[in-house]
Protein backbone atom coordinates (compact mmCIF):
# COMPACT_ATOMS: atom_id res chain seq x y z
CA UNK A 1 0.00 0.00 0.00
CA UNK A 2 1.64 3.55 -0.93
CA UNK A 3 3.11 5.20 2.35
CA UNK A 4 3.75 9.39 2.25
CA UNK A 5 6.31 9.37 -0.48
CA UNK A 6 4.41 7.69 -3.08
CA UNK A 7 1.19 9.72 -2.28
CA UNK A 8 3.34 13.04 -2.47
CA UNK A 9 4.91 12.30 -5.62
CA UNK A 10 1.25 11.05 -7.12
CA UNK A 11 0.09 14.96 -5.14
CA UNK A 12 2.86 16.69 -6.96
CA UNK A 13 1.65 15.33 -10.55
CA UNK A 14 -2.03 16.56 -10.23
CA UNK A 15 -1.13 19.69 -8.80
CA UNK A 16 0.89 19.94 -11.79
CA UNK A 17 -1.81 18.77 -14.46
CA UNK A 18 -5.19 19.04 -13.16
CA UNK A 19 -5.36 21.80 -10.34
CA UNK A 20 -7.56 24.74 -11.88
CA UNK A 21 -9.11 22.74 -14.64
CA UNK A 22 -13.21 22.55 -14.85
CA UNK A 23 -14.42 19.14 -15.01
CA UNK A 24 -16.72 18.74 -18.44
CA UNK A 25 -18.22 15.22 -17.58
CA UNK A 26 -17.49 11.97 -15.17
CA UNK A 27 -17.81 8.05 -16.16
CA UNK A 28 -17.70 5.88 -13.78
CA UNK A 29 -17.07 2.59 -15.19
CA UNK A 30 -16.60 -0.10 -11.93
CA UNK A 31 -19.46 0.66 -8.91
CA UNK A 32 -16.86 -0.49 -6.42
CA UNK A 33 -14.81 2.28 -7.59
CA UNK A 34 -17.33 4.71 -5.82
CA UNK A 35 -18.66 2.45 -3.12
CA UNK A 36 -17.20 4.79 -0.62
CA UNK A 37 -19.98 7.73 -2.04
CA UNK A 38 -23.08 7.09 -0.88
CA UNK A 39 -25.06 8.48 -3.53
CA UNK A 40 -23.19 5.94 -6.18
CA UNK A 41 -21.62 6.35 -9.47
CA UNK A 42 -24.33 8.70 -11.32
CA UNK A 43 -24.65 11.50 -7.84
CA UNK A 44 -20.71 11.20 -8.19
CA UNK A 45 -20.50 11.96 -11.46
CA UNK A 46 -23.75 14.61 -11.47
CA UNK A 47 -22.08 16.36 -8.70
CA UNK A 48 -18.64 16.86 -10.03
CA UNK A 49 -19.82 17.95 -13.65
CA UNK A 50 -18.82 22.02 -13.79
CA UNK A 51 -16.68 21.69 -10.74
CA UNK A 52 -13.27 23.36 -10.79
CA UNK A 53 -10.38 21.59 -8.92
CA UNK A 54 -8.49 23.41 -7.01
CA UNK A 55 -4.78 22.55 -5.30
CA UNK A 56 -4.97 18.80 -4.65
CA UNK A 57 -3.77 18.38 -1.07
CA UNK A 58 -2.43 15.67 1.11
CA UNK A 59 -2.31 14.45 4.69
CA UNK A 60 0.46 10.96 5.20
CA UNK A 61 -1.28 8.63 3.26
CA UNK A 62 -4.90 10.37 1.88
CA UNK A 63 -4.88 12.58 -0.87
CA UNK A 64 -7.68 14.75 -1.91
CA UNK A 65 -8.60 17.49 -4.54
CA UNK A 66 -10.38 20.35 -3.45
CA UNK A 67 -13.16 21.98 -5.11
CA UNK A 68 -12.83 25.78 -5.57
CA UNK A 69 -16.27 26.82 -5.51
CA UNK A 70 -17.62 24.37 -2.93
CA UNK A 71 -16.45 23.56 0.28
CA UNK A 72 -16.13 19.10 -0.99
CA UNK A 73 -13.37 17.55 -1.81
CA UNK A 74 -12.69 14.32 -3.64
CA UNK A 75 -11.01 12.15 -1.27
CA UNK A 76 -8.69 9.53 -3.66
CA UNK A 77 -8.26 5.78 -1.42
CA UNK A 78 -5.71 4.39 -3.36
CA UNK A 79 -5.67 1.19 -1.85
CA UNK A 80 -3.46 -1.40 -2.77
CA UNK A 81 -3.58 -1.05 -6.61
CA UNK A 82 -4.62 2.37 -7.38
CA UNK A 83 -3.67 4.67 -9.90
CA UNK A 84 -4.26 7.97 -10.50
CA UNK A 85 -3.11 8.79 -14.26
CA UNK A 86 -3.32 11.79 -16.40
CA UNK A 87 -3.48 10.42 -20.23
CA UNK A 88 -4.19 12.08 -23.89
CA UNK A 89 -7.98 11.78 -24.53
CA UNK A 90 -8.21 9.42 -26.79
CA UNK A 91 -5.55 7.30 -25.83
CA UNK A 92 -5.86 3.23 -24.89
CA UNK A 93 -7.92 2.64 -22.10
CA UNK A 94 -6.11 0.72 -19.21
CA UNK A 95 -7.58 -2.97 -18.42
CA UNK A 96 -8.56 -1.72 -14.91
CA UNK A 97 -9.96 1.65 -16.14
CA UNK A 98 -12.34 2.38 -13.50
CA UNK A 99 -13.10 6.44 -13.75
CA UNK A 100 -12.61 9.00 -16.35
CA UNK A 101 -12.57 12.38 -15.99
CA UNK A 102 -12.88 14.77 -18.73
CA UNK A 103 -12.19 18.62 -18.62
CA UNK A 104 -13.82 21.49 -20.33
CA UNK A 105 -10.51 22.84 -21.93
CA UNK A 106 -7.83 22.18 -24.58
CA UNK A 107 -5.39 21.05 -22.64
CA UNK A 108 -5.79 17.23 -24.68
CA UNK A 109 -5.23 15.06 -21.38
CA UNK A 110 -7.78 13.53 -18.85
CA UNK A 111 -7.87 12.21 -15.42
CA UNK A 112 -8.08 8.31 -14.94
CA UNK A 113 -8.86 6.23 -12.06
CA UNK A 114 -7.15 2.78 -12.72
CA UNK A 115 -7.44 -0.19 -9.91
CA UNK A 116 -6.62 -3.91 -10.74
CA UNK A 117 -7.84 -4.71 -7.27
CA UNK A 118 -10.35 -2.52 -7.24
CA UNK A 119 -9.62 -1.76 -3.05
CA UNK A 120 -9.39 1.86 -3.77
CA UNK A 121 -11.88 4.09 -5.20
CA UNK A 122 -12.69 8.41 -5.39
CA UNK A 123 -15.93 9.40 -2.77
CA UNK A 124 -16.93 13.03 -2.35
CA UNK A 125 -17.00 14.81 1.25
CA UNK A 126 -18.15 17.65 3.02
CA UNK A 127 -14.88 19.80 4.78
CA UNK A 128 -14.00 20.13 7.90
CA UNK A 129 -13.37 23.81 8.91
CA UNK A 130 -9.59 22.65 8.91
CA UNK A 131 -9.91 21.99 4.89
CA UNK A 132 -9.64 18.16 5.66
CA UNK A 133 -12.51 16.02 3.73
CA UNK A 134 -14.85 15.37 6.94
CA UNK A 135 -13.80 11.38 6.48
CA UNK A 136 -10.31 11.70 7.11
CA UNK A 137 -10.76 14.88 10.09
CA UNK A 138 -9.40 11.69 12.99
CA UNK A 139 -6.44 11.77 10.77
CA UNK A 140 -2.75 12.83 12.55
CA UNK A 141 -0.63 15.53 11.12
CA UNK A 142 1.90 13.77 9.13
CA UNK A 143 5.72 14.35 9.87
CA UNK A 144 6.60 16.66 6.90
CA UNK A 145 3.94 18.86 8.19
CA UNK A 146 5.10 22.33 8.95
CA UNK A 147 2.62 22.31 11.56
CA UNK A 148 3.71 18.64 13.18
CA UNK A 149 2.91 18.97 17.04
CA UNK A 150 6.55 17.46 17.94
CA UNK A 151 5.91 18.15 21.35
CA UNK A 152 2.81 16.32 21.81
CA UNK A 153 3.91 13.39 19.68
CA UNK A 154 6.89 12.68 22.19
CA UNK A 155 4.42 12.98 25.25
CA UNK A 156 1.77 10.49 23.19
CA UNK A 157 4.29 8.38 22.08
CA UNK A 158 5.58 7.50 25.54
CA UNK A 159 1.97 7.64 26.85
CA UNK A 160 1.14 5.12 24.57
CA UNK A 161 2.11 1.98 26.19
CA UNK A 162 3.02 0.26 23.51
CA UNK A 163 5.83 -0.72 20.83
CA UNK A 164 7.62 1.49 18.75
CA UNK A 165 6.70 0.23 15.51
CA UNK A 166 2.81 -0.24 16.33
CA UNK A 167 3.30 3.31 17.53
CA UNK A 168 4.63 4.57 14.25
CA UNK A 169 1.67 3.08 12.35
CA UNK A 170 -1.04 4.47 14.32
CA UNK A 171 -1.89 6.95 12.19
CA UNK A 172 -3.71 8.99 15.06
CA UNK A 173 -0.02 9.60 16.47
CA UNK A 174 1.20 10.03 12.98
CA UNK A 175 0.02 9.82 9.57
CA UNK A 176 1.84 8.58 6.56
CA UNK A 177 4.08 6.01 7.75
CA UNK A 178 3.77 2.51 6.96
CA UNK A 179 5.63 -0.69 7.20
CA UNK A 180 8.07 -0.55 4.77
CA UNK A 181 9.32 3.23 6.07
CA UNK A 182 8.86 2.30 9.28
CA UNK A 183 11.52 -0.69 9.13
CA UNK A 184 13.64 1.42 7.61
CA UNK A 185 13.67 4.53 10.04
CA UNK A 186 13.93 1.91 12.53
CA UNK A 187 16.95 0.71 11.15
CA UNK A 188 18.55 3.55 11.33
CA UNK A 189 17.79 4.60 14.42
CA UNK A 190 19.02 0.91 15.96
CA UNK A 191 15.72 0.21 17.60
CA UNK A 192 14.27 -2.88 17.51
CA UNK A 193 10.50 -3.42 16.22
CA UNK A 194 9.13 -4.38 19.77
CA UNK A 195 11.20 -1.83 21.48
CA UNK A 196 8.41 -0.41 24.45
CA UNK A 197 7.77 3.20 23.71
CA UNK A 198 7.64 3.89 27.13
CA UNK A 199 11.50 3.27 27.15
CA UNK A 200 11.84 6.25 24.84
CA UNK A 201 13.77 9.12 26.32
CA UNK A 202 12.66 12.63 24.78
CA UNK A 203 15.93 12.50 23.06
CA UNK A 204 15.80 8.95 21.39
CA UNK A 205 12.62 9.38 20.29
CA UNK A 206 13.37 12.53 18.57
CA UNK A 207 16.26 11.05 16.83
CA UNK A 208 13.50 8.45 15.40
CA UNK A 209 11.32 10.97 14.27
CA UNK A 210 14.20 12.63 12.22
CA UNK A 211 14.62 8.99 10.72
CA UNK A 212 11.56 9.34 9.64
CA UNK A 213 11.75 12.44 7.94
CA UNK A 214 15.08 11.67 6.44
CA UNK A 215 14.64 8.36 4.88
CA UNK A 216 10.95 9.91 3.94
CA UNK A 217 12.86 12.68 1.86
CA UNK A 218 15.32 10.41 0.54
CA UNK A 219 12.45 8.02 -1.04
CA UNK A 220 10.26 11.35 -2.74
CA UNK A 221 13.78 12.59 -4.17
CA UNK A 222 13.28 9.35 -6.21
CA UNK A 223 9.90 9.13 -6.85
CA UNK A 224 8.82 6.64 -4.25
CA UNK A 225 9.26 2.60 -3.70
CA UNK A 226 7.82 0.38 -6.61
CA UNK A 227 8.12 -3.16 -6.35
CA UNK A 228 5.95 -4.02 -9.19
CA UNK A 229 4.18 -2.17 -11.71
CA UNK A 230 0.85 -1.06 -9.50
CA UNK A 231 2.71 2.06 -8.18
CA UNK A 232 3.28 4.76 -10.85
CA UNK A 233 2.94 8.35 -10.49
CA UNK A 234 0.66 10.32 -13.06
CA UNK A 235 2.90 9.61 -15.68
CA UNK A 236 2.77 6.14 -15.21
CA UNK A 237 6.26 6.22 -14.54
CA UNK A 238 7.50 4.02 -11.17
CA UNK A 239 9.90 4.77 -8.44
CA UNK A 240 13.00 3.13 -7.58
CA UNK A 241 13.50 3.84 -4.10
CA UNK A 242 13.54 -0.08 -3.39
CA UNK A 243 17.18 0.19 -4.65
CA UNK A 244 18.23 2.23 -1.92
CA UNK A 245 16.48 -0.01 1.28
CA UNK A 246 18.47 -1.01 4.13
CA UNK A 247 16.32 -2.83 6.09
CA UNK A 248 12.35 -3.95 4.51
CA UNK A 249 13.31 -6.56 2.05
CA UNK A 250 16.77 -7.82 2.64
CA UNK A 251 16.19 -11.16 4.35
CA UNK A 252 19.58 -12.73 4.84
CA UNK A 253 21.61 -10.09 3.09
CA UNK A 254 23.76 -8.53 5.46
CA UNK A 255 23.41 -5.45 7.10
CA UNK A 256 25.02 -2.56 5.47
CA UNK A 257 26.37 -1.32 8.59
CA UNK A 258 28.11 -4.52 10.75
CA UNK A 259 27.45 -7.55 8.10
CA UNK A 260 25.43 -9.52 10.11
CA UNK A 261 22.21 -11.08 8.19
CA UNK A 262 18.78 -9.51 7.85
CA UNK A 263 15.93 -11.16 9.77
CA UNK A 264 12.56 -11.10 8.69
CA UNK A 265 10.32 -12.07 11.35
CA UNK A 266 6.13 -12.05 10.81
CA UNK A 267 4.15 -8.84 12.42
CA UNK A 268 0.77 -8.14 12.73
CA UNK A 269 0.07 -9.61 8.87
CA UNK A 270 2.97 -8.54 7.78
CA UNK A 271 6.83 -8.44 8.00
CA UNK A 272 9.26 -6.92 10.47
CA UNK A 273 13.31 -6.62 8.62
CA UNK A 274 15.91 -5.74 11.13
CA UNK A 275 19.14 -6.67 12.16
CA UNK A 276 19.64 -8.98 14.97
CA UNK A 277 22.74 -7.21 15.99
CA UNK A 278 22.50 -3.74 15.22
CA UNK A 279 18.65 -3.89 16.89
CA UNK A 280 18.35 -5.95 19.69
CA UNK A 281 15.44 -6.90 20.90
CA UNK A 282 14.09 -6.19 24.19
CA UNK A 283 13.88 -9.08 26.65
CA UNK A 284 9.92 -9.58 26.55
CA UNK A 285 10.59 -10.36 22.68
CA UNK A 286 13.75 -12.26 22.26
Amino acid sequence: MPELPEVEVVRRGLERWVAGRTIESVEVLHPRAVRRHPGGGADFAARLTGETIGVPQRRGKYLWLPLVERDLSVLGHLGMSGQLLVQPVGSPDEKHLRIRVRFDDATGTELRFVDQRTFGGLSLHENTPDGLPDAIAHIARDPLDPLFPEAAYHLALRAKRTTVKRALLDQSLISGVGNIYADEALWRARLHYERPTATLTRPRSAELLSHVRDVMNAALAVGGTSFDSLYVNVNGESGYFDRSLDAYGREDEPCRRCGTPMRRRPWMNRSSYFCPRCQRPPRSAS
